[in-house]
């Protein structure tokens, strides 16, 4: 494990960072179009295509496909900025239906999404969850019926996030009922314009938009099935390990905030502040660390499936005690939203605060993180 960047990659982030420097109007109106509920607006497409320009939405991936061909740790040096100055890390297109379409999809799905992917002119939503299958994923129940010329869904998902702005469906359905579960499942791109599909808003504690959405007698073509019929499991597991890779940049730019305000105001000489304060410096050290963990691993062609896990829970739990740290010091001035004129550092770690709960749940509940460490990092058996 390398626990520096090289000259080289020290280069690229300093570029990197002096792009996102260059364009303080669009970093603002992503944040005003995300937090604002509208989730990708035009600013943020406009984003997304300066970086698409760029390929850095996908450095490496194939420059046939619109990536630089340099190795993942240039990624994670993207991501870390785009955390740090916008609150995005990546998109569920460059991200997981990317990576598995580049390896198991056919020549004419590469051909037809990939490069859109990589230009930031499409985004993809997941469609995981259902009522009764989120953390228990094999336990879905949308099902694709093979009807010779296409497929025809009906179920239901939720917790669909980025339903109401994407253009395609990542979706996870059943293809089968026979043998264990987890091998009846099949991965899927559709349309969401696609007739039969209704999308439901369905608001998080954190006032963020997610959603319920529908299949009622959808047909999609047999081209939407991406790899082997009754592998989508399989390929969900290891794009869900590239998935909980969290950067810090966003938690490390409130801290300085707060620790900015702090100086400020003069807390700085209350001995419990400052230990307050020295703590939560060396838990995001920490998370950078287990960050550097998982890049070296992919850098080596391994899938960090635990490493993976131990990083997402504990960058997670992380964001959880910075933002009890905030409300702990500031009081009743740091439970103020924004609406407020006596908020703290305009309301943004009472938002934190809330938001930090669906952190803990989202790409997979810590309880259930620790049991795959459990078996798959310690070698420890099911009970």
């Amino acid at each position: 494990m390398d626990f520096e960047f090289s000259p080289e990659e020290k280069k690229f982030k300093q570029e990197v960072h002096q792009f996102f420097q260059s364009e303080p109007e669009l970093c603002a109106g992503f944040m005003e179009e995300w937090h604002g509920g509208e989730g990708f607006g035009p600013k943020t497409w406009a984003l997304l295509r300066k970086l698409g320009e760029k390929h850095w939405l996908t450095p490496t991936w194939p420059k046939k496909y619109g990536g630089l061909d340099l190795p993942y740790v240039y990624y994670c040096i993207i991501q870390e900025e785009m955390s740090y100055w916008i609150g995005l890390y990546a998109c569920i297109g460059t991200a997981m239906a990317g990576p598995v379409i580049l390896k198991c999809g056919t020549e004419e799905q590469k051909d037809f999404y990939l490069p859109r992917i990589a230009r930031g002119e499409i985004e993809f939503c997941l469609g995981y969850s259902e009522p009764q299958a989120g953390s228990d994923l094999a336990n879905l129940q949308l099902r694709a019926e093979d009807k010779g010329d296409y497929y025809l869904l009906n179920g239901q998902k939720t917790f669909n996030t980025r339903c109401h702005f994407a253009q395609y469906h990542w979706l996870a359905a059943r293809t089968s009922s026979e043998g264990p579960k987890y091998r009846g499942i099949s991965l899927f791109i559709v349309d969401l314009k696609t007739p039969g599909i209704s999308i439901t808003p369905l608001m998080t504690f954190s006032g963020e938009r997610t959603n319920d959405v529908f299949y009622d007698d959808v047909k999609v073509p047999k081209s939407s099935l991406v790899g082997e019929p009754g592998m989508g499991f399989y390929y969900i597991m290891e794009a869900l390990a590239y998935e909980r890779v969290t950067p810090v940049g966003a938690y490390q730019r409130l801290f300085e905030q707060l620790l900015e305000y702090i100086k400020e105001s003069g807390k700085g000489s209350d001995p419990v502040i400052r230990q307050k304060i020295a703590q939560l410096a060396i838990e995001l050290e920490v998370c950078k660390l287990f960050t550097l963990n998982v890049v070296s691993a992919q850098s080596k062609g391994i899938i960090p499936v635990y490493e993976a896990n131990a990083a997402k829970i504990f960058i997670t739990e992380t964001e959880q005690r910075l933002a009890n740290t905030v409300v702990n010091i500031f009081g009743l001035r740091g439970q103020l939203q924004r609406d407020s004129k006596w908020n703290v550092l305009n309301g943004m770690f009472e938002f934190i605060y809330r938001q930090s709960l669906t952190e803990l749940i989202m790409r997979g509940t810590s309880e259930i993180l620790r049991n795959v460490i459990a078996q798959r990092g310690l070698g420890l058996k099911r009970r």
